[in-house]
Order: structure tokens, then C-alpha cells, then sequence
């Protein structure tokens, strides 16, 4: 039977690929977008800095602060990496969103399978990432690419899914959608930064953390977890398994106290801590923690200890607007 041997969480924030001298022109975006989710409400910008203006963030955005955390992140990035290479599994999945770079309104999945025999990378040409980040920490391939997948694995998955009652979408092809039949930056983050572009044999794992009204609440993520652990264990094959959870923690307005709970939650395996909270509170890109409570489930009951490698809360407005960039590493 295959055995579950690493857990890898990232967060794939833009800022990660944005060097430091570029979070204040970023931010600046923040101030003319119309609404800001934060603790579950929607705000304007003017109204989110009022509203934490006591807790005077103009101090977290400063040139030191954003250099240091930058070179925080990329040491943990770094990190992964080499947790990654030395672990050296045959196969991985990986838990993560997609943005409507492949499905949207037409076609919206709560959870798909991707099964295909291969997914395709190509570097983007538009969009703020392409604005502000540096190519030499995007690592972009120079042109569209075919990465391995394990089709084997990903059916295995889909059936046992099934049987235990999860009706998952599959697909062996991703939909032209704004990506052009290419994978979503949930993903590619992971075989761009993480993999080297030396990818592992994979299977996608698209969770629809984004767009109500059927998104998956978190306490369903993390049953959808323990589906796909017991999915894998039962799988006759003698491969190793790593699963990844793309994206996270709280963003783009960051709350440093509902991460501290969350990241609580995942070392103690408290469901509590991890799914006790109206679906409200997960809109947008804060929306994503609900991967790391799927991989939470995953590894419940394997053994594996967790090591939060790195919190590192990357502010760039004194409205709160940035990402709350976590790293850990199950082992």
C-alpha cells in the first residue's frame, strides 16, 4: 500500500515573487478597490484604515520591515524546497484554488480531481503579477510546458471519493478558461518555486475556497482531508506520498489573530480551532486557509509532526491590506 511520508503548506502570495522596493506601489492598488473583506464584513479602504487606525500599521510598512520580511519568506521558501528534495516522494497531490483561470460561473465545482496524463505551465503575459514581480523569483518557464501527472492516482482518488460519498468533479482536461487550458498559480506556484520546474509526478486537487454559494465549508475540507488520506492508504501501489496545501493564510487584508488560531489548530489538530467558525469568515484570499484545513485532515492520525517553519505577516497599507505568508512542513 502507498505510504504518506511529507506535508508541505505554503502560502503562494504575489508578494513572494515581488521584491520589497515593490509592496508600496502594490499596495497602492489596495486604495481604488471598492471592497476589502476583513473578520467577515466588507469595508472600503477608507473605512478599513479608520477602522485600524489604533492599531497603527503605517509602522509594519515601512522599507526595513518590508525587506526583512522578504527575506524571511525566501528563506523559507528555500527551506520547503530542500525539505522536499531530501524526502524525495514519488508523488504528490496538491490542494488548491482556482481563481477562474480554469473554471467559472458556467462550471464551478466545490472539489474536481484532475486526471489527465499531463498539465500544462506556460508564463503569464498579463496581470499585476507580470506588473511588479521579478522573473527570477517567479521562475516562470520560457514557454508553455507539459508537467507529469499520476492519472493512476488521480483515479484511485475520484473512486474512493465516491464511495465514501464525496460526489467529486473530474476532469482529464483542464477548460480553456483564462488560463487556456493551463494550470491556475495555486499550482504552478508549487512546481515554479517549490519544485525547481523539476516536477514530481502530481495530481490537482481544485477546491473551490472562492465562490460561494458552493464553496465547501471548512469543517467539509477537512472531512474532504481524511477522505483523501484514507483514499491514499488504501491505494496498491508501494509510492511514497507528499500533499501540498497552496495558498493561505489570511489575506488580502491580513488578521494576524485568526491565523494565530489557525496555525494553533493545525499543531494540535484541534477541529475546533480549525473549522468553528461561520462561513463568512472565509471570503477572498483568507478563503484559502480552508487548504491547510483540508491537509489538516490528511495528516490527523498519520503521525507526521508539524513544524511551522515561518510565519511572516507581509503588510503593505496602513489599512491592513497584505498577506499573512505561512510555511510548514509535516514529516
Amino acid at each position: 500500500m502507498a505510504q504518506l511520508v511529507l506535508g508541505i503548506a505554503s502560502s503562494h502570495a504575489p508578494q513572494l515573487e515581488m521584491p520589497p522596493d515593490t509592496w508600496r506601489a502594490y499596495g497602492d492598488r489596495a486604495r481604488t478597490q471598492a471592497q476589502h473583506w476583513f473578520a467577515g464584513n466588507t469595508y472600503s479602504f477608507g473605512e478599513l484604515a479608520e477602522l485600524r487606525a489604533s492599531e497603527h500599521l503605517e509602522k509594519e510598512c515601512t522599507d526595513e520591515k518590508f525587506a526583512t520580511r522578504w527575506n524571511a519568506s525566501q528563506q523559507a521558501i528555500t527551506h520547503l524546497g530542500q525539505t522536499l528534495h531530501e524526502v524525495d516522494p514519488d508523488v504528490c497531490l496538491i490542494l488548491g484554488d482556482d481563481q477562474m483561470e480554469s473554471f467559472n460561473d458556467e462550471n464551478m465545482p466545490s472539489f474536481c480531481i484532475y486526471y489527465g496524463e499531463h498539465v500544462d505551465d506556460a508564463p503569464s503575459s498579463h496581470g499585476f503579477r507580470s506588473t511588479y514581480s521579478d522573473p527570477a523569483f517567479a521562475n516562470a518557464p520560457g514557454e508553455r510546458v507539459a508537467h507529469p501527472t499520476s492519472a493512476s492516482l488521480g483515479k484511485h482518488l475520484i473512486e474512493s471519493l465516491i464511495r465514501n460519498e464525496f460526489d467529486v468533479a473530474r476532469s482529464n482536461k483542464l477548460p480553456i478558461g483564462r488560463g487556456e487550458g493551463t494550470i491556475g498559480h495555486a499550482f504552478f506556484y508549487v512546481y515554479r518555486r517549490l519544485m525547481d520546474n523539476r516536477v514530481t509526478p502530481n495530481v490537482p486537487v481544485l477546491v473551490n475556497t472562492y465562490y460561494p454559494p458552493n464553496a465547501p465549508t471548512a469543517k467539509r475540507c477537512y472531512k474532504f482531508g481524511q477522505a483523501l488520506r484514507q483514499a491514499i492508504e488504501e491505494w496498491d501501489s508501494d509510492q511514497r506520498v507528499g500533499v501540498f496545501a497552496s495558498g493561505g493564510l489570511s489575506h488580502t487584508v491580513i488578521e494576524e489573530e485568526l491565523d494565530a488560531r489557525i496555525i494553533d489548530g493545525l499543531r494540535h489538530d484541534d477541529l475546533g480551532k480549525l473549522t468553528d467558525y461561520p462561513d463568512q469568515r472565509f471570503r477572498g484570499g483568507t478563503s484559502e486557509i480552508k487548504n491547510w484545513v483540508a491537509l489538516a485532515g490528511v495528516m490527523s492520525g498519520t503521525g507526521l509532526s508539524m513544524d511551522m517553519v515561518d510565519y511572516v505577516p507581509c503588510y503593505r497599507t496602513r489599512a491592513g491590506n497584505g498577506c499573512g505568508i505561512p510555511f510548514a512542513t509535516w514529516q
